[in-house]
Parts: structure tokens; C-alpha cells; sequence
């Protein structure tokens, strides 16, 4: 089971969490927000906004707090400037790690993200010190009780995927970043129903964490990481053994 699927796993379990608290709520806003700025408050043209509208759906966010979002990103109403910053750096035992912000002050940002990797154990790198480890990807995640391998690979394929790939719960679709909504639409319309959608950023290769004490500081420092304001996504290439991360998640 590949590190990025069982991180995905963790923040669907702690998303529910997050979700009554409006965490959720606030980093999809965010996204809304910048990408009506930069790419117009039209969904149908502007297919950042799309997706981030559809995600904004699938987790019952009110009409009106997307409208809003919409409204301050195209400037019709007041609101917070964000910027997109992605910063890099080594988590426990040696892991990539890469950080997704959008903030209205990088001053603070920066300073509380270096304090996360140093707490863990970690150091926040410079820019191209570990993003080269990645791959910008087009991301579905299935539930494999949904549908099989071979209908789902069908379906992908002739939709424009690029792979699809079998974890321990999960199907994953991966498709090149242009192609995602074309590939995501297709497979709705057929009926496939998504657990995760949307571009990531998925490692070329793992590192193992095999000890018990690594791999908790580790899910602590992504945690913490999740957890902050100003981060929208956090990625990582390691690769936990089951009973590890059953003892640490």
C-alpha cells in the first residue's frame, strides 16, 4: 500500500473531523477564492474553480458560502488576498516532504512551517529540494466495493486515463493534470462515485519508515501540518509497514 494512498486514507478519517469544526470548510474557500482570481468566476471556463466547486458539493458547503467565495475571488466583494506557496523540505527519517499554503502574510507562514519541521525532528528545505520526487497527477481514489478492477479499468481508460492502479481498499485513477476534469465527468456519468478527486502531487518512489518512533513523529509532523491554516495540501513519498502505522495512526 503506497504512502500517499494511506495519508489519503488518515485525512478522509480525520477530514470528518474537520468538517464540524469548518476546517475543511475554510481551506476549500481559500481555494475557491484564488481560483475565481485567477481564472474567472465562471465554472464551465474556468476548470480549477470547477473542481473546486464539485469537491465544495461533495462536502455539503452551503450555496451561499461558495457564491461568497466566488464574489471576493473576481473582487465583487472584500476579502483576504491569498498567495500560493509551496514550500519543501525532509520530514523523520529522510521522507519528502511537500507543502501546498496559500496565505496573506509568508512572513508568518514560513516561520510556522519551519517550526512544524523543526519540532518533528525535520528540516524545511529550498525551493527544487524535493519536488523533482513528484509527479503532478490527475487523482480519483474508488472504493473497491463499488465497482471491479476490470470495469473500472474499462471506464478510465477509454475516458483518458493514464493508469489505474489497485491498493488495499481503494482503486486509484491517475491521469495526466489536463485531462482530469474530461476523465473525472466520464466516469461520473457513469456512475462511479469518488472518495478523493483531484490533482495531486504523487511520489515517483517511496522511502520505508520502519521504525515505530519515526513514523509517529512523522504522522505528527503531517498532522500539524494539516492542521495549519494557511496549508491546503501536504504530500509525502513514505511507505509505513501495516502493523507500524496501525500502532501509530
Amino acid at each position: 500500500m503506497s504512502g500517499h494512498s494511506k495519508w489519503s486514507t488518515i485525512k478522509r478519517k480525520k477530514g470528518a473531523v474537520d468538517a464540524k469544526r469548518g476546517r475543511a470548510f475554510t481551506k476549500l474557500i481559500k481555494e475557491i477564492t484564488v481560483a475565481a482570481r485567477m481564472g474567472g468566476g465562471d465554472p464551465l471556463g474556468n476548470p480549477r474553480l470547477r473542481s473546486a466547486v464539485a469537491t465544495a458539493k461533495t462536502e455539503n458547503m452551503p450555496k451561499d458560502n461558495i457564491e461568497r467565495a466566488i464574489k471576493k475571488g473576481t473582487g465583487e466583494i472584500a476579502g483576504a488576498v491569498y498567495e500560493e506557496i509551496t514550500y519543501e523540505g525532509y520530514g523523520p527519517g529522510g521522507v519528502a516532504v511537500l507543502v501546498d499554503c496559500m496565505t496573506d502574510n509568508k512572513n508568518r507562514t514560513v516561520a510556522d512551517v519551519r517550526h512544524y519541521f523543526s519540532k518533528s525532528g525535520g528540516n524545511l528545505g529550498e525551493s527544487g529540494c524535493v519536488s523533482w520526487m513528484f509527479e503532478k497527477k490527475g487523482n480519483l481514489l474508488v472504493d473497491k466495493t463499488t465497482i471491479t478492477e476490470e470495469q473500472l479499468m474499462d471506464l478510465a481508460l477509454e475516458a483518458g486515463a493514464e493508469d489505474v492502479r489497485e491498493e488495499e481498499n481503494e482503486f486509484q485513477v491517475l491521469t495526466a493534470p489536463e485531462d482530469f476534469e474530461t476523465v473525472r465527468e466520464a466516469l461520473q456519468k457513469q456512475g462511479v462515485a469518488f472518495l478523493e478527486a483531484g490533482i495531486a502531487m504523487i511520489p515517483k518512489n517511496t522511502i520505508e519508515v520502519g521504525e515505530e518512533k519515526t513514523a509517529k513523529q512523522l504522522m505528527k509532523l503531517l498532522e500539524n501540518l494539516e492542521d495549519y491554516d494557511d496549508v491546503q495540501n501536504v504530500y509525502a513519498n513514505f511507505d509505513i509497514p501495516d502493523e507500524i502505522m496501525e500502532a501509530v495512526s
